[in-house]
């Protein structure tokens, strides 16, 4: 059978790519992580992982037992969590998926407030695009993650709204304005954001009839905009969460207002801490 150090060192070789990263996760060192990876795939008869020159792999056996290990530990956690909130405590490492540009700004204060409340509680916390947060909730990575609303087949609560920009070169000639159309903004070379905020602008852009020149991709704001600041195109972003301008790029009132509103989701089933989270959310 099975251990839980066994699934939890599956688990964090899978996410974090390799054996030392798995075991400076876990506390343990990278012989020990062989070893349980070892003695998990004798118990199982096949190999979990391949081993190449460009790092782990999961093996097909070896993604099916990831997802059945996710499962486990989760309900482990339930377990735990439940007993504990039956004597009236709230325990238990919460692992929380979320955007870059929310993070310091809508999250880290509520994460502040419920941790004071509960301070049995530890936060573990993932940083990436909606489509990984997403994919994050649905592997069982992550139990609460920062979403785009309205979003279906989850719980969610109301996190806050970000009103969209333009952002431009300052000696680009649409600095000169002070508000700028998405017509505006398709005549010029385009840095499309894969973090998550195309998803607030693209279908304001559709309905104006307008398609974006792409020219580049960028998953970081930071990426962003540095590129903007090269001169080399221009972009929206939202306005809360952006971090200081470097010299060379300005922001302007996009027309019309598009706004990013965005919520906090949990799946049903979700552990005892992820449910109080939600609930501290939406009384705050």
């Amino acid at each position: 059978m099975p251990t839980i150090l066994q699934m939890r060192t599956l688990v964090a070789v899978a996410e974090h790519g390799g054996f030392t990263a798995a075991g400076y996760e876990l506390g343990i060192s990278q012989p020990a992580v062989s070893r349980a990876i070892a003695a998990l795939e004798k118990e199982l008869g096949t190999p979990l992982l391949h081993r190449g020159r460009d790092g782990i792999a999961l093996t097909q056996a070896g993604s099916v037992a990831l997802a059945h290990a996710r499962e486990a530990l989760r309900h482990i956690r339930l377990m735990r969590d439940e007993a504990a909130a039956s004597t009236g405590q709230l325990v238990g490492t919460l692992s929380l998926a979320s955007l870059p540009s929310v993070t310091a700004s809508l999250i880290a204060p509520h994460i502040k407030t419920f941790t004071q409340r509960y301070p049995a509680v530890e936060f573990r916390l993932l940083e990436g695009s909606e489509e990984e947060v997403r994919d994050w909730l649905d592997g069982g990575a992550a139990e609460v993650g920062v979403v785009s609303l309205p979003i279906h087949g989850l719980d969610s609560v109301v996190l806050g709204e970000q009103d969209m920009v333009a952002v431009v070169p300052a000696d680009h000639r649409l600095a000169g304005l002070s508000a700028l159309r998405y017509t505006d903004l398709a005549t010029e070379p385009f840095i499309w954001s894969t973090g998550g905020c195309a998803s607030a602008f693209a279908p304001v852009a559709q309905t104006e009839g307008v398609e974006f020149d792409v020219a580049f991709e960028a998953r970081s704001m930071s990426a962003v905009l540095e590129i903007a600041r090269a001169g080399l195109g221009v972009s929206i972003m939202p306005s809360a969460g952006l971090p200081e301008l470097p010299d060379g790029v300005v922001v302007r009132t996009l027309v019309p207002r598009t706004v990013r509103k965005l919520g906090v989701a949990a799946s049903a089933s979700a552990s005892a801490p992820a449910r109080a989270f939600l609930e501290h959310v939406s009384q705050h």
